[in-house]
């Protein structure tokens, strides 16, 4: 009887800590391996996504989503400054140009 106490436990211990162990664990991503730096100064030299991909040994989804993440940083860095310095909340569309936003110097 003392036996069987002992080995459920075991297994008790044994299962919390598989437990903690796994809800500790981060998984692993390519896209935490895509140098999105490199894939940008090819874009940007003129190759087609296909070509990065193949240059880089990276899938081409990858280098959609190094561009989506660019664009979305650009963006944010345009919202950001412009917000700076009207000093007020800006809406930008996303097709207008940062030179098509109001200069503050108009709003006077």
């Amino acid at each position: 009887m003392a036996l069987r106490r002992i080995a459920v436990a075991a297994a008790s211990a044994m299962l919390v800590a598989t437990i903690v162990f796994a809800a500790n664990a981060h998984p692993a991503y390519a896209a935490d391996k895509v140098d999105c730096d490199a894939v940008m100064n090819e874009l940007h030299s003129g190759k087609h996504a296909k070509e990065v991909a193949t240059d880089l040994s990276i899938s081409i989804s990858s280098v959609y989503r190094c561009d989506r993440k660019a664009n979305a940083a650009a963006k944010a860095a345009t919202k950001t400054s412009l917000q700076a310095q009207t000093g007020r909340k800006v809406r930008v569309h996303p097709m207008a140009s940062p030179a098509a936003a109001p200069s503050p110097a108009m709003s006077k």
